[in-house]
């Protein structure tokens, strides 16, 4: 057994982060969970780099923890909290938070360890246009795409594209109350669409005539798929009751598997949650057109039948190279 610790960076009602780390705790492996957002009397820290020194040493120290960075060898980076600071106001708060996210959130980014996914190649990947250019490149298939603030080519681009669907670029925007409201994918009519588009940027595509749609979940070079089929036809299967959701495994097939392993490399990402329409072609061998739709490089997979697998594998990975 080789010294070390797994850092798992997370908020403290993370289920998702809670299977990986069960994991992890099977397997004997040491894990730290910490909240960056705790910063102050319950998260402190202190880190040296210097003279011969090519790595950040020093100690991170939790209610229940203390940690010698040195000792960092993997790191599960999932979802902090957002930084707090109740106790400031206006710029002070403002210059809090950025020296924070700046000095903690650079030192965690920075220990010279394994990431899944280290948080500047989630945050490079989180861009759809670069979603849909890079898919596009690597041979995957990919909808009619339209970004724009102009009312004429929205316009242009119904006449050849007569069913169209709108989409946000974030899908979650906050709340003056820090909830999120969600904007769910939605059909639009080119009528519909009027000279508020040019307030913003806005995404449009043709809609594919699916029959299903699939999550694809790749941690390493593991590919876990469910074939996901809305009982209630929605258009965004995300906005059904997630209890009727029908979830059945599938097989990927190698040339959307190689685009797959493409993608995650291009972008630097260990792991990745790829959402595809599945459009039937009504050929027994081969029955689905797969359309690229996006990837959550952070994405959920804690409520997928095979999540105890996909835990699993995420343990390996961290663990890979360093624990036996």
């Amino acid at each position: 057994m080789t010294n070390g610790v797994v850092l798992v960076i997370t908020s403290p009602n993370d289920a998702t982060a809670n299977m990986v780390i069960a994991s992890l705790n099977q397997r004997g492996a040491p894990v730290t969970r910490v909240d960056p957002a705790d910063i102050g009397p319950s998260l402190q820290f202190g880190a040296y780099l210097g003279g011969n020194q090519a790595r950040w040493s020093g100690r991170l120290i939790t209610e229940s923890r203390d940690v010698a960075l040195e000792d960092v060898r993997a790191i599960y980076h999932r979802r902090p909290s957002r930084w707090r600071f109740r106790e400031l106001e206006g710029p002070a708060r403002d210059f809090a938070v950025a020296e924070a996210r700046h000095g903690l959130g650079g030192l965690l980014g920075s220990l010279g360890c394994r990431y899944v996914n280290h948080p500047e190649h989630v945050a490079k990947s989180d861009f759809k246009p670069s979603q849909l250019r890079v898919a596009a490149s690597l041979g995957l298939t990919i909808p009619a795409t339209l970004i724009t603030n102009d009312l004429d080519a929205v316009r242009r681009f119904a006449v050849d594209h007569t069913s169209l669907i709108y989409k946000s670029f974030r899908g979650y925007p906050h709340c003056p109350d820090g909830t999120a409201a969600a904007v769910w994918t939605q059909r639009v009519e080119a009528d519909e669409v009027d000279e508020s588009v040019t307030l913003t940027a806005h995404l449009f595509q043709e809609e594919v005539a699916k029959e299903a749609d699939a999550r694809v979940t790749v941690v390493g070079r593991r590919v876990f798929a469910q074939k996901i089929t809305s009982p209630a036809g929605e258009l965004d299967w995300r906005r059904d009751d997630w209890d009727t959701l029908v979830h059945t495994p599938i097989e990927v097939p190698s040339p959307i598997v190689a685009g797959l392993y493409g993608y995650l490399d291009r972008f630097d990402l260990v792991f990745g949650c790829f959402d595809f329409a599945l459009e039937a072609t009504g050929d027994d061998a081969d029955p689905y057109r797969w359309i690229f739709i996006e990837c959550n490089p952070n994405g959920q997979w804690g409520w997928l039948p095979d999540s105890d697998a996909i835990a699993d594998a995420f343990a390996d990975t961290l663990l890979e190279g360093w624990f036996s």
